[in-house]
Order: C-alpha cells, then structure tokens, then sequence
C-alpha cells in the first residue's frame, strides 16, 4: 500500500513558474501551512486506517456468517471496487464543486461506513459499508496530495507532500495498534462483546473518530487558490495566497503565473497512450508493470490478512494482533529510510535492493510455512524464521517499492501523457490490488507455502523487468522525459 502522487491529482497541481520555486513562506506563516498541511493529509490517515483496520475483523467476520475463504475474500476486496471509483471521480468532482467539499464529502462517506460496518444487518450490507468506504478512501488518495501541492508554497512543496505518505503509514499503524487494544479489551475474543457489540464490530466503529475529526478541520483550513481562480474568485485566492505564502508575496503576479499555468495546461486523454506495438505506448506498459509487480509481490497480504495468517499457524490471536502492529511500525521505518534515500541513491538502486530483499524474506516465509503441521501450527524454529521474515519482507518494501513505484510514476512520462498514463498506471494498481487481495484466502486454503512461493517469483521477476525496462529519473527535469 502506498500513497498517490501530486501528479496523479486533478487537471495538474504544478502552477507556478520556475522563478516562484525560490520563494519561501515568511516563517510567520509556515506553521499556519504546516497546519493545513496536516489537516489535508488526515484524508491520508483514513486511507491506511480504513484500508487496513479490516485486518482485525476478518475472523470475526467469516465466523459471524459461516462463510468460506471464496466470500470472505470477497467482502475483504470489496472496498477496492469503491476505492477505484472515488479516485476516479475525484478530480472531477474537485474542479466543479472545490477541493474542500469533496473532502467533506469523502469525511462523511468515512463516517456512514465506519457506522454501518459498526452495526451490519447482514453479509451484503456490510459489503455495501465497506464500497462506500472504498471510495471515501478513493478520494482522499486523490485529493489529499492535490490540495497539499496547491497551498504549498514552493519552496516546501516536497516537504509538505511527504506528510500524506506519511499519514498513510501512521494511519496503517494506529489502526493495528486500536486493533490489538479492543481485542484484549475483549479477552482475546474477536466475538467477545464490547459496548453491546462484537470486538470486531468496535474495530470498524471506531474509525468514526478520525473521520469526524477529519471532517471538522475541513471547516478550519481555506479553499485552494488554484480552484478559487479557476472561478474567478481572485481576491479570496489572494487572501489565501497571502496566508500560505507571506504578505510579502506580490499577489497579482502570483494570481497571473497561475492563470497563465492553467491556460497553458495540455490535458492528456487515454487516446494520446496508444501508438505502441501492443496498443500503449512502451512507456505506459511499462509505468503498468511498475504498478503490478508493486502489488503481486503480495505486499497487502501483510495488511489485509496477517492477523488471519499468524492464527492459521498456530499462533494466539493476542500476539497475531500484536505481530500486525509490529508490522506496521516496520512499515513507517521503512517509509522514512525511503524518503531519506530516494534523491541521494537514486530510484532505481533502491527498488532493485528492494527487490532483492523481499524475493528472499518471501522464499524464507514459504520455506518455513512449509512446515506447518496437520494441526496448524509451526515448529518453533520455522515459526521464528517466519515472523522474521514477514517484518523484513514489509520493511524491503516500505524502503523501496512502496514509495519510489510513485515517484517513478510521477517523473517518467511525457508531460504531454502524465495525467492520463499516470490514470491508467494507478488503476491497474488498484485492480492488482484487489486480484491480490480477493485471491489469498482461497491460496492459503489450498497451500500457503505455495502462495508465498508466488508472490517470490514476483519479486525475482520484477529485478530483470527494472534492470532492463526502467530508466533511472533522479535529477532529472520532467521536461526530459520523452
């Protein structure tokens, strides 16, 4: 699981001329952006707490309604229909109604679903609850770095991005860790009951927090000038402008750059991606590949099913709980080594060290998987080795595939084709994502050392793929690429 690129926003979040990239907010003001900054990338905290809070509910979930693996995963995958959905539509909705409304909206979609899938009538309708989270979650990939980069001043603008990622990674965490809490509240029982319902049940609900809080700092921070120009509100884009980026800044030349970018903007359609010998572009297959090997390396396994996963090898739902927030904080270790390196060290270096790190945690978790017994559980030295492996496998990807894929994704095409090629790179993402994702339950029932075998045949495949097809993109201007 990963964020979502500035690029891949609305129309195109860079707008200013190469000039306004050595100003700087006076320091008055920075920490009134930092603040807005924050309370946009809450958008990202829901989307890694939405996304991976199911993690705890899954047995909870196929024991309530006696289902099997098949509709488990089906429930489970779900989301990812509305996710798909909300990021596709986002940016629409953005450019008619305004940045903020479309977070409100996608505030209280949060809200409805952590709701219903608090209290559920049936099967089908916490499916519904969790599509329309799905496209809340959708949204908020979308139009949380979109309003970041358009209220950044110029010279914070990478900074202030990274708060979204980062809020993804710390949503993931803070949800296992909530996780890990309500269930010991409960005694270890996912069905144990809690405030009239089932643990599993106040694991969902509890998203409600985030979500409203979400939705009443929407009402705390201001319009994006972007939007307010492109409706010919000027002075409240000025009033904004100032806010954002210091009085000291000449307002009407500010308001003219933007105008000028907007007019000037090229918006790339899905027929500008064809003229290759498969149909797209080499450039596009290849910004697909990226996006599938991100996800067939089995990466939302570790956050959609690990609870489930260390329960079916024997190990107590207490620690499997645990083990899932572990997970998580690996994953912020990694995010942040990532950020560190991607500009000194390149992209390309790291997603082949990446790679190289998870093919082998993978084939050490399948080799010991392996050895699971006719009563599910592990000897002690596999079951070590396993545990080892699974929190290496989340930290090679954190550091690696799961920042720079987007990074990648946001430089390597032509300017004329980025918004679409980066529309079509992201939804094979999500569909790869929810073929992952649908699929493992009905693997592990059929062998989870095979499955595991699998995702490491991703990850060794995916070394030739960057060695031979992807271009090195550090330093490089995005006027370069061709």
């Amino acid at each position: 699981m990963a964020g979502v690129p500035q690029e891949y926003t609305l129309t195109s979040t860079t707008t200013a001329a190469k000039g306004s990239e050595s100003r700087k907010a006076q320091p008055d003001h920075l920490g009134h952006v930092i603040f807005i900054t924050a309370a946009a990338a809450m958008g990202g905290f829901l989307f890694g707490y939405d996304s991976s809070v199911i993690n705890g509910a899954v047995e909870g979930i196929r024991h309530k309604y006696d289902i099997g693996s098949a509709a488990l995963a089906q429930v489970i995958a779900i989301a990812l229909i509305g996710c798909a959905i909300g990021a596709a539509t986002a940016g629409r909705v953005a450019d008619r109604i305004g940045r903020i409304r479309v977070m409100q909206i996608s505030a209280a979609l949060f809200t409805v679903s952590a709701v219903g899938s608090a209290v559920p009538f049936a099967l089908w309708d916490l499916a519904l609850w969790r599509v329309l989270g799905g496209i809340a979650i959708g949204m908020a990939s979308v139009i949380g770095p979109a309003y970041i980069a358009e209220v950044s001043p110029p010279a914070y603008r990478g900074r202030l991005g990274s708060f979204q990622q980062a809020a993804i990674v710390v949503g993931i965490a803070v949800s296992q860790l909530v996780n890990w809490g309500i269930l010991n509240a409960a005694g270890g029982d996912q069905r144990g009951h809690l405030l009239g319902i089932e643990a599993w049940q106040l694991m969902l609900g509890v998203m409600v927090v985030p979500a409203v809080l979400y939705g009443l700092l929407s009402f705390a921070i201001p319009e994006s000038p972007r939007f307010l120009i492109s409706v010919g509100k000027l002075d409240k884009a000025k009033t904004v402008l100032a806010e954002v980026e210091g009085k000291g800044t000449d307002l009407d030349a500010r308001v003219a750059e933007i105008e000028h970018a907007m007019h000037n903007e090229q918006k790339s359609t899905f027929k500008d991606l064809l003229g290759g010998r498969f149909g797209l572009l080499p450039i596009v297959w290849i910004g697909i590949g990226l996006s599938v090997f991100q996800q067939f390396v089995g990466i939302n396994v570790a956050f959609y099913y690990s609870s489930t996963l260390w329960q079916s090898v024997g190990i107590n739902p207490e620690s499997s709980f645990f083990y899932s927030f572990t997970t998580s904080i690996i994953n912020i270790v990694g995010t942040v080594i990532a950020m560190v390196l991607v500009d000194r060290i390149g992209r390309k270096p790291l997603a082949l060290v990446g790679s190289v790190g998870m093919a082998v945690s993978l084939a050490l978790e399948a080799w010991a998987f392996a050895s699971k017994s006719a009563d599910g559980t592990l000897p002690t030295g596999q079951g070590t080795v396993a545990l080892i492996a699974a929190h290496a496998f989340v930290l090679f990807f954190a550091l690696s595939w799961g920042v720079v894929v987007w990074v990648f994704l946001g430089e390597m095409f032509p300017n004329r084709i980025r918004a679409a090629a980066l529309g079509v790179a992201a939804s094979a993402q999500w569909i790869a994502n929810w073929a992952i994702t649908a699929s493992f339950p009905s693997l592990a029932d059929w062998n989870l050392s095979g499955a595991y075998i699998i995702y490491a045949v991703f990850a060794v495949l995916s070394i030739p793929f960057v060695m031979k097809f992807v271009k090195e993109t550090k330093g490089k201007a995005l006027e370069e690429m061709g």
